[in-house]
């Protein structure tokens, strides 16, 4: 590992641990709610804790002005709600044009069982060679996706984050099998710092019981999106996470640091 890539990880997280809060959803799904304002978003995410958020290229200007000081992850494929398949995710820059707009790392999307694996495997392969070339850290969000596959599966979520470690990647993005016990056969499956999703957005106590279940399973924190910029309050939202995942909170006392209620 060299000097560089050392360094940009040591951005994007904290003591090991990460608090990612991707906003790219704005070309997946438009300017919905939580995106429309994103730098007052960006503000207050990182204000509550996040380690590092995600976007588009396009939206860095809107970003560094705002991100108080955190780190800023730039995503390299994309699809539309609207188009004909939202699982043919198509590259939407490269590693030199991330370093232009100040990333800090790149991220790249691969749905794992789904038709568009071989083209996606060949895409994170070269994206992780340009990458190294230089010493920028690659986050694979690595999803069990397609016909016939459980996406919340550990034995499918466990391959998808052992084929983003054998493409490359520093660090993998997945889905949440549902309690720790079963994460717990994800993590080993890698040697990479494991991140789990967010999915749509449940209640406070959800979010945090989640965030906690996947860290007693042994993962290296979060990437969540919608659950975080979509809340009444993503700054307090934040704080819970960032409580569970940066503090090793129980879920209710981080719902209670964070000042948000705690649902029976």
């Amino acid at each position: 590992m060299t000097a560089g890539l050392t360094a940009r990880l040591e951005r994007i997280a904290t003591g090991g641990r990460y608090v990612i809060v991707p906003m790219d959803h704005g070309i997946t799904m438009g300017a919905v709610a939580g995106l429309k304002d994103i730098e007052g978003t960006i503000d207050a995410v990182t204000r509550g804790g996040a380690d590092a958020v995600l976007t588009q290229k396009g939206i860095a200007p809107r970003v560094h002005p705002n991100k108080n000081g955190k780190g800023y992850v730039v995503h390299l494929n994309a699809s539309t709600t609207i188009g004909p398949d939202e699982q043919d995710k198509r590259l939407t820059g490269t590693v030199e044009e991330a370093v232009r707009a100040g990333a800090d790392a790149v991220s790249f999307h691969i749905n794992v069982g789904s038709e568009y694996e071989p083209d996606q495997i060949a895409e994170l392969a070269e994206l992780t060679d340009a990458a190294a070339r230089l010493g920028m850290p690659v986050l694979a969000m690595a999803y069990a996706r397609g016909p016939g596959v459980d996406e919340s599966d550990p034995e499918a979520l466990g391959h998808a984050v052992r084929l983003a470690e054998e493409l490359g990647a520093d660090v993998v993005k997945t889905g949440y099998s549902g309690d720790g016990d079963s994460f717990q056969h994800v993590v080993e499956s890698t040697r990479l710092p494991v991140v789990i999703a967010g999915g749509s957005k449940g209640t406070d106590r959800e979010t945090a019981e989640m965030v906690r279940g996947a860290m007693d399973g042994g993962a290296a924190g979060v990437s969540m999106g919608r659950s975080i910029f979509q809340h009444d309050d993503p700054e307090a939202i934040t704080r819970a996470v960032a409580a569970v995942v940066h503090d090793d909170a129980t879920a209710e006392a981080a719902l209670e640091r964070a000042g948000l209620t705690v649902e029976a």
